[in-house]
């Protein structure tokens, strides 16, 4: 019964994520003043999330944990993917026009510092790396696990990196917002002298 829960709560915050996605793809902003092609985008993100899918499918990497530890974790799992997806959908809804799929400054852009944004610059990378986590407990897989710490958190560290970099050049108060704010969670110390 647990699985079917954890498989039917998975797959609607997959399809709720879909559909946020497109609705961003067809209200993104149109005056681009920069743009940088990435290889951290939406499509690239498609295809870790497939081949993430498959170790799970297949069971490539399949974790044996007692069944005590699975009552556990997939609780524990399920609320990461369900909070992963709020707070990703929440921040696309944050970010509006200004999101885009590569490293993008728009012609009337402005630093967004509401909702998550006020704590995080990154919430939409932050959301997505939780919701893979929460899956590897759900979905107990040593090498899903792997493939998300050793690839797919250094590609959003990349990807930020490089939005910050364009952002700091070019967009004006947001190395103000940078510093008071954390890449992926809250700065728990603020620090104006922080070069995170």
């Amino acid at each position: 019964m647990m699985n079917q829960v954890s498989d039917i709560t998975i797959l609607i915050c997959l399809l709720a994520l879909f559909i946020a996605i497109l609705i961003n793809f067809v209200e993104r902003n149109k005056k681009v003043q920069t743009e940088k092609k990435s290889i951290v985008e939406t499509g690239s993100m498609t295809g870790f999330f497939i081949f993430f899918y498959l170790l799970i499918r297949f069971k490539i990497g399949d974790l044996q944990l007692p069944e005590t530890a699975a009552l556990i974790l997939k609780p524990i799992g399920l609320l990461l993917v369900i909070a992963g997806t709020y707070i990703n959908i929440r921040s696309r809804k944050t970010l509006g026009a200004n999101w885009a799929n590569q490293v993008t400054l728009y012609t009337d852009q402005q630093v967004v510092c509401s909702g998550m944004y006020k704590y995080i610059r990154h919430p939409l990378y932050s959301s997505i790396i939780a919701m893979f986590y929460g899956a590897c407990l759900v979905y107990p897989n040593y090498l899903a696990f792997a493939a998300n710490t050793l690839i797919f958190v250094p590609f959003m560290y990349y990807r930020a990196r490089q939005e910050e970099n364009l952002l700091r050049k070019r967009l004006p108060g947001y190395e103000e917002y940078r510093r008071k704010t954390g890449l992926f969670i809250p700065k728990l110390i603020k620090n104006e002298s922080n070069s995170n």
